[in-house]
């Protein structure tokens, strides 16, 4: 969960995003680097008296300003590449969801269970229980069990719409008439928010994601205490 003040990202709670911000602070460790350099080489072609006539035509200086920005780029694009196929990648899931975006809540069903189906709204302000946060809880909330692949098809029925749900290092568009998939694993126990990251309207601030991971004994018993509902 983000909190106020925060500078980075929240902490992960799937092995993708942990990869996912390895990545960035690979990055942003890089662009770190090349401003210090320009910045330093700024600061001394301006207040530096001296010169070297040399420095003018040097076919060393080109070669080295030529191959060291590749170099660079390789050292940034091939950890991206691998992130881009392991974010991609679906085996095996042991539970598929489906998420359907409404104008303006989410509807979901687990398409493994007969009838295990519900709509999910933002809860009001007033009806919310101590610990609940504002815009971001539901009146139910999407059941998973930890350490389980879980595959999400997600789909619109009116307007665009995005599946996010930031902790777990998923986004994924809901397309009127297109269905996206993704897969995710939660890594440990918790409830992870998320909103619709597609402007969708009004009240597009008022569709939230939220996500419990439980552990196994405790996701049959409540998928057993839906189905009987």
């Amino acid at each position: 969960m983000a909190h106020s003040s925060q500078l980075g990202f929240q902490d992960a709670a799937s092995p993708v995003m942990e990869e996912l911000i390895h990545f960035h602070d690979h990055a942003l460790m890089v662009v770190i680097l090349i401003s210090t350099l320009v910045f330093y080489t700024i600061i001394a072609m301006v207040s530096t008296k001296l010169t070297n006539m040399f420095i003018i035509d040097s076919q060393e200086i080109e070669i080295v300003w030529t191959i060291l920005p590749a170099a660079i780029l390789i050292l940034i694009a091939l950890p991206s590449l691998q992130i881009l196929y392991l974010m991609d990648e679906i085996c095996d899931p042991h539970l598929t969801i489906k998420a359907v975006g409404h104008q303006w809540y989410w509807s979901y069903e687990y398409t493994d269970y007969e009838a295990l189906n519900f709509d999910a709204y933002m809860t009001p302000t007033k009806d919310l229980l101590p610990g609940q946060f504002r815009l971001l809880e539901t009146d139910h909330r999407v059941v998973i069990p930890v350490e389980a692949p879980i595959r999400v098809l997600v789909s619109a029925e009116d307007v665009l719409h995005s599946w996010t749900v930031p902790a777990l290092g998923v986004k994924l568009d809901a397309v009127p008439g297109r269905l996206n998939q993704t897969a995710f694993l939660a890594s440990r126990a918790g409830v992870f928010y998320g909103q619709c990251s597609e402007i969708c309207g009004a009240n597009h601030s008022f569709m939230p994601i939220t996500l419990e991971a439980v552990p196994l004994e405790d996701f049959e018993n409540w998928s057993s205490l839906m189905l009987e509902a």
